[in-house]
Order: structure tokens, then sequence, then C-alpha cells
């Protein structure tokens, strides 16, 4: 089985959304879809997920090192899940 869920996100406003409307906030697989997400959540934590909203991210570009060498983020897809 692929890992979905990679981390969650851990802000004072995923933290007000998880507290006052139950929306949890994750960062997960870039290929994965909001079923999948879904079904990940559900079995992992033991409840009833009643929406998934994706978002994709672009890395940005970065500088870094003395020589200032230019660089990229890596892309990523974030999920906020709605949980009964």
């Amino acid at each position: 089985m692929k890992k979905i869920i990679v981390k969650p996100v851990i802000t004072e406003k995923t933290l007000k959304q998880a507290n006052e409307l139950n929306k949890y906030t994750f960062v997960v697989s870039a290929k994965a879809n909001k079923i999948e997400v879904a079904s990940s959540v559900a079995e992992k934590f033991s409840v009833k997920v009643t929406a998934v909203q994706l978002m994709n991210f672009l890395g940005k570009k970065v500088k870094f090192g003395k020589k200032r060498i230019q660089g990229l983020r890596p892309d990523f897809k974030k999920a906020i899940v709605d949980v009964k």
C-alpha cells in the first residue's frame, strides 16, 4: 500500500479549524485523489469523512549557499478533510 498521508499541517489557522469546524489539514501524496485521501484518513484515525478539498502547490524558487545557487522547493499537495 502506498503512503497517502505524508504529515499533518500544524498552524494557528489549522488548529482553529480543527477545534471549531472539525476540519483537519494534511500534506498528502502528489498523485493522491479525494477518494484515496478520504479512505486513508478514515482507516488511520477511525473517523467518518464527509468532505475532502485538495490543493496543489508548486515549489518556489530559492537561493542558498554562499554562491547563491538557485534551486527549487518540491511541489506538494495539501488536503483539508472535513470529519463528522
